[in-house]
């Protein structure tokens, strides 16, 4: 038998689910992005759909209409081309700023592929090489040792035994250095968690020093582990490179590729276009928190503290996708990048988090098993997020690149999946 419908109680529900969606779209705000498109010249631009698009708008607008999240800005591109730019919501709700275009984010760990590309310049030009030991430029290395328990003896020592082989600056970039975080409550846990490279004081050099004097977690080259390993590689760059490593990374990637909006954190006189950062209180509403002490700019880490904007963030990734120029300007070779967004370790990477179908190359995550994942994607995607609910990513097969912001501290409250990584879907339902 056919199912009846009561037209008095659907249309009052389509009637508030378009209101709803009215709402949405009204907090969204279609933004000019105006770059120079990547690859040959393009002679038929590709828009999204017009529903993917809306339903971009939509889910945006709905996230900040709801305050998820106090606002995003998203960017996409197609065949090198900006196809998409929308702003939802607030970049500092207090003030009633709106989100914009040119709004500045801390990237946090999107901070990580640009210390990769870093390092990938010196590795072509011969000033590196990716078997080079991590000894010849930092002396700390010289005497690692590596823990065989995560339990301190009764004598209050670690059992520990030497490397098998050197660390290398290969196995900084493929994160197999041993080298990580504080990962659990153990005693070589509260080891590492003393050593923070981000708490406390000192320059680059003086955090990598100290990190270095803990027991590797293991043995180069065993296992993929998240921590601080594009820290230390940051330290051989500037070591190598004979400049400090802000330096290097406006001379060699911000300035040739017009990324004039990116820099590790300015002053705070000079901070009118970062977004407010949020979190959610124990009723999961929106709350202010202070600058993130982690975010300091008196140093330079290699694992996070840049600030950029969309924009600026989507020229670095369309360098990438168009095999390492953009703008007339060449930063890496096309065999360069394909080394670096070749997976190389094919498991393990994020396994912890309970992430699957994820591999890794030179800095950054690679899809090695689309049907694996959460999210939709295709393999031999890569891309790489930041803690503070902000991510990118490029889709070679879809000819799609793409750059999601938000300004939020995860806390037991915050939305799960963040809303930045699900904007990526309708994306890719336009492509």
């Amino acid at each position: 038998m056919a199912r009846r419908i009561t037209t008095g109680v659907v249309w009052p529900r389509l009637l508030l689910g378009a209101l709803c969606f009215s709402l949405a779209l009204g907090c969204a705000r279609r933004e000019t992005l105006d770059l120079p498109p990547a690859g040959a010249n393009q002679t038929e631009i590709k828009p999204l759909g017009s529903i993917a698009e809306a339903s971009l708008k939509g889910f945006l607008g709905m996230s900040a209409w709801l305050e998820l999240q106090s606002g995003y800005v998203a960017a996409f591109a197609r065949d090198g081309v900006v196809v998409s730019a929308v702003s939802a919501g607030f970049a500092d709700r207090e003030a009633g700023l709106p989100m914009r275009i040119d709004t500045r984010f801390r990237l946090a760990s999107m901070t990580k592929p640009v210390t990769a590309v870093a390092a990938m310049i010196l590795i072509q030009e011969g000033r590196l090489r990716l078997a080079a030991p991590v000894a010849d430029f930092i002396p700390e290395a010289r005497d690692l040792r590596v823990a065989t328990s995560k339990n301190l003896r009764p004598d209050g020592t670690f059992p520990t035994e030497p490397l098998a082989r050197p660390l290398t600056v290969r196995d900084l970039l493929m994160f197999q250095s041993g080298i990580g975080a504080k990962d659990d409550d153990s005693d070589l846990g509260r080891i590492w968690g003393s050593n923070d490279i981000y708490a406390g004081s000192g320059s680059l050099g003086d955090r990598v020093a100290r990190v270095l004097s803990a027991p590797l977690y293991e043995q180069p080259g065993e296992r993929w582990r998240y921590g601080w390993s594009a820290d230390v590689l940051a330290r051989v760059v500037e070591v190598a490179a004979g400049v400090p490593f802000d330096q290097f990374l406006r001379e060699r990637i911000f300035l040739p590729l017009g990324m004039s909006d990116t820099s590790f954190l300015p002053p705070s006189e000079q901070r009118d276009r970062l977004a407010a950062m949020y979190t959610q209180d124990a009723d999961g509403a929106l709350e202010l928190v202070p600058l993130p002490a982690s975010d300091a700019p008196f140093w330079t880490p290699g694992g996070s503290g840049l600030v950029s904007t969309a924009g600026d963030y989507l020229r670095f990734a369309l360098m990438l996708w168009n095999r390492g120029a953009y703008d007339g300007v060449r930063i890496l070779s096309p065999e360069t990048v394909r080394e670096m967004t070749t997976a190389h370790v094919t498991e393990g990477v994020l396994v912890d988090e309970g992430i699957e179908g994820l591999g890794w190359g030179y800095g950054l995550a690679v899809v090695v098993d689309s049907d694996a994942t959460a999210m939709i994607d295709e393999d031999g995607d890569f891309f790489w997020s930041g803690y503070y609910a902000t991510t990118f990513f490029v889709s070679p097969k879809k000819g799609l690149v793409g750059v999601v912001l938000a300004q939020n501290q995860p806390a037991e409250n915050s939305p799960i999946p963040y809303p930045v990584f699900l904007a990526q879907s309708f994306a890719y339902f336009g492509s």
